[in-house]
């Protein structure tokens, strides 16, 4: 393998044509110019120069070396600007995995905001709910992770070892009703009074949140349909099939006009936090993502 300190030396000397020449140009002396060359001699197995009189001439090895040498350093060189600037500046890709309702409310706010800051970084998105969003940040597929819990739900912390938390939102939940229901002209309910209702419930974690702020209520939630799909579920209780308990960021994408959302009375909250690795956090352009969620999260 070459080593490029040797290279940019012999490139130099093969267009000043002397070494002398060369160690001026390198700031250095001509014995450690001719150390250099020696030592590259030896690597390749022969003679790169000829020397004739006061002057220099590139073997056929020489001349082959400087030509296809000068294109490596000029490709190590590109490599290193291209690098650097991922590295320290703001060119590079981003790949968030987050689950529906975020990437459909807060991505899109922290995008802009990113577009505006930071017009060369571009974004990957991929819709995944933990624990698989975990494991694809864990298997390196990811950079980015937004997640979910529900106040009292048991974190598990074997999926996030490792891994930085910044909290983002704390939602409380919302009842969504039917506009002709006898609750849609409501500000408040308590969850007592929807004991007697038929309910939609969301994805298996949800269902266990809506399990234990109805049991808080003091009944069991009769439920006849679930769906991990945020406009079924609106499609669900506006056509009068049932009443739905959703956290209040879904609100912000309400689709259907016959569908009414009234506060809760209920200590129940999902609790929104991102997750990455320490080490990506110190890139800026991670850090600019970062900054733009948390952003967002303030406004939603």
């Amino acid at each position: 393998m070459f080593d490029t300190r040797q290279l940019e030396i012999f490139a130099t000397v093969a267009r000043t044509g002397s070494f002398s020449a060369a160690a001026r140009l390198l700031h250095c002396s001509q014995p450690a110019v001719s150390q250099q060359m020696r030592a590259l001699e030896r690597q390749v197995g022969g003679p790169l120069f000829v020397r004739t009189g006061r002057g220099l001439h590139l073997t056929e090895a020489g001349r082959i070396l400087a030509d296809r040498g000068a294109t490596l350093l000029d490709q190590l060189a590109t490599t290193h600007q291209q690098v650097s600037a991922i590295a320290t500046h703001d060119i590079g890709t981003i790949r968030i995995c987050a689950f529906p309702s975020a990437n459909v409310s807060l991505v899109p706010v922290a995008a802009a905001i990113l577009a505006q800051e930071r017009p060369h970084l571009r974004l990957e998105l991929v819709e995944q709910e933990p624990p698989d969003s975990f494991a694809l940040l864990r298997g390196g597929e990811v950079d980015l992770v937004i997640s979910f819990s529900y106040q009292d739900e048991p974190r598990d912390e074997t999926a996030v070892k490792g891994m930085l938390r910044v909290p983002l939102l704390r939602e409380p939940l919302a009842l969504l009703v039917p506009a002709g229901h006898r609750l849609a002209g409501r500000e408040r309910v308590s969850l007592a009074e929807t004991a007697r209702e038929r309910w939609i419930a969301g994805c298996v974690r949800c269902q266990r949140a809506l399990h234990q702020a109805c049991g808080a209520a003091g009944f069991t939630p009769d439920i006849t349909c679930s769906t991990d799909d945020n406009l079924a579920i609106q499609s669900l209780v506006t056509a009068g099939l049932g009443v739905a308990l959703v956290p209040r960021l879904l609100l912000s994408f309400l689709q259907h006009p016959g569908l009414t959302a009234v506060e809760v009375e209920s200590s129940a909250e999902r609790l929104t936090a991102l997750y990455t690795w320490p080490d990506l956090i110190r890139l800026p352009i991670m850090r600019a993502t970062v900054d733009a969620l948390i952003s967002a999260a303030a406004k939603a």
